[in-house]
């Protein structure tokens, strides 16, 4: 198991590096005293996970004194865990407080013997680091890359998600594109029941002017991901809606899916559709996009 800790000076970017690393498939606990750190690191393990980030700062000062105890309990253990310090000038962390109008930790006095106060505090940890990260001129998304690439996750995902309208629509996804505009298979006896991965019913959904309404949700997602990816976000989920899940919306994502895997990794999935198959009778088709939602599902929480 992957066990890295984050520490450094209040203000240097730990909530975003923690953050980060979450996004990266971490479990995250902020602020958790070492001597708790052997247990956690075990419990985790035995659960099935393979990575575990813990923070720490000065808010612990009563308790940093045994992180060195602690992380040789670690590496007895057959972990190797990493400390990654974040650290930044003086006057930068000055800016950060006034910007923010935090209250420092310690409330010792003026800001900077405070931080002086701190590093005194943390010199321990940084003398340990494996890895000291200098956030003067990063901004967030800066940081967030460096940290995922000292993970080994610098990845971004898309992912792309069909659903029926009547039968409610998702909120955890960050847009949602209604193609209820689309031409409409329900109508036609010999594509009502066969659904939007057909050849049969993605020709019919694209005829007629469809496929130029196509291109221009396609350029939408495309400019919409690639800020977020700018911006660094681990990922970015879309929603594709018809009436019933059935055939526009799955022909959309399957599209999608196809056209943007040159730029991003694409997951693409269906969330109702073997639902839909199942009410016209396709109990072998409801099966088969049954267990692809399922595949889907296990690439998106892998």
């Amino acid at each position: 198991m992957t066990v890295v800790i984050v520490t450094g000076m209040s203000g240097a970017g730990k909530t975003t590096a923690l953050q980060a690393l979450e996004d990266a498939g971490f479990l995250a606990v902020d602020n958790l005293p070492p001597g708790l750190w052997p247990a956690l690191a075990r419990d985790v393990a035995a659960a099935g996970l393979d990575a575990l980030a813990i923070a720490i700062d000065v808010r612990s000062a009563a308790f940093l004194d045994d992180a060195t105890a602690a992380l040789e309990a670690l590496r007895r253990d057959g972990y190797a865990p990493r400390v990654v310090y974040l650290d930044a000038r003086d006057e930068t962390l000055v800016r950060r407080y006034s910007f923010t109008r935090r209250t420092h930790p310690l409330q010792g006095g003026g800001l900077s013997e405070e931080l002086a106060q701190e590093r005194d505090a943390l010199a321990g940890l940084r003398s340990r680091a494996d890895v000291v990260i200098d956030t003067t001129h990063a901004t967030a998304k800066d940081l967030r890359t460096r940290m995922q690439r000292l993970v080994g996750d610098d990845a971004f995902a898309l992912r792309v998600r069909s659903f029926g309208y009547k039968r409610g629509v998702p909120t955890d996804v960050d847009t949602v594109l209604d193609v209820r505009g689309l031409r409409n298979p329900f109508y036609e006896a010999d594509l009502a029941g066969r659904p939007g991965t057909d050849p049969a019913v993605q020709a019919y959904v694209f005829a007629d002017g469809g496929l130029d309404a196509y291109a221009r949700f396609r350029d939408l997602v495309r400019a919409l991901a690639g800020s977020a990816r700018d911006a660094g976000r681990g990922s970015y989920t879309v929603a594709v809606g018809c009436t019933g899940g059935q055939h526009r919306s799955v022909a959309v994502a399957e599209r999608l899916a196809h056209d943007l895997a040159d730029v991003f990794a694409v997951e693409a999935g269906h969330r109702d559709l073997a639902e839909a198959l199942a009410e016209h009778g396709h109990a072998s088709d409801a099966a088969q996009a049954a267990d692809g939602a399922d595949d889907a599902g296990d690439a998106e929480r892998a």
